[in-house]
């Protein structure tokens, strides 16, 4: 059985990106209607989450309906609420009797000293990358979405730090498909693991990295 690469919008969950290129952020949102398992494994001192304690393995509910990735730090982490109003649209989440309560996950990155400071995710950007991802599947590697005001580089200061962004990777194997979305986001420099060579293209990750695997 031979094992090829595939894109990653192919392995079955609905991925949608809204960013706002001037201001320099930007979100991506990972959506299963149907619920998806997942897992969470954190690093760093000062992670930027919502909803983590659904992931972990004691918590009463075993999936969750969304993932969202995006730069505003904590501010950012609004996005995930504008997912959810789309989601309650669609009748999309748990069903409590009164309405279905989605269970989205969020994770942000640092960007706020690119761009414009003030411009965060917020609610519209989350329900307009949620909207994407049903509606008109978008994702792109690159300065897309959670990937817009990412950088590697930082450890000399802002003004020496490089543009980098997300990224994706994705394979299948008979009836198995893997695949990893990435949005690199790192203090130190990204290198390549088997030249040592400096790259903005490695896919790496450092403790600032936030990363999905699906």
């Amino acid at each position: 059985m031979e094992m090829r690469e595939i894109p990653v919008t192919q392995i079955g969950v609905k991925i949608g990106q809204a960013e706002d290129a001037a201001g320099g952020t930007g979100c991506t949102v990972f959506i299963c209607e149907e619920g998806m398992r997942a897992g969470l494994d954190v690093r760093g001192g000062g992670p930027a989450s919502r909803e983590s304690e659904l992931l972990k393995p004691l918590a009463h509910e075993q999936y969750i309906h969304a993932i969202v990735l995006a730069g505003g730090s904590a501010f950012g982490l609004s996005a995930a609420g504008g997912v959810m109003s789309y989601l309650e649209q669609r009748k999309i989440g748990k069903d409590v009797g009164v309405t279905a309560v989605p269970l989205v996950v969020q994770s942000g990155l640092f960007d706020l000293t690119v761009g414009d400071k003030y411009a965060r995710p917020n609610e519209a950007m989350g329900f307009e990358a949620a909207k994407c991802a049903m509606e008109a599947p978008n994702y792109k590697d690159g300065n897309y979405g959670a990937g817009c005001g990412a950088t590697v580089g930082k450890c000399a200061g802002m003004d020496r730090c490089m543009k980098s962004g997300i990224g994706s990777y994705a394979v299948e194997l008979g009836p198995l498909k893997i695949g990893a979305v990435v949005a690199v986001n790192a203090f130190g420099d990204i290198f390549d693991w088997k030249t040592g060579v400096k790259s903005l293209l490695s896919s790496t990750s450092l403790s600032a990295t936030r990363h999905l695997a699906l």
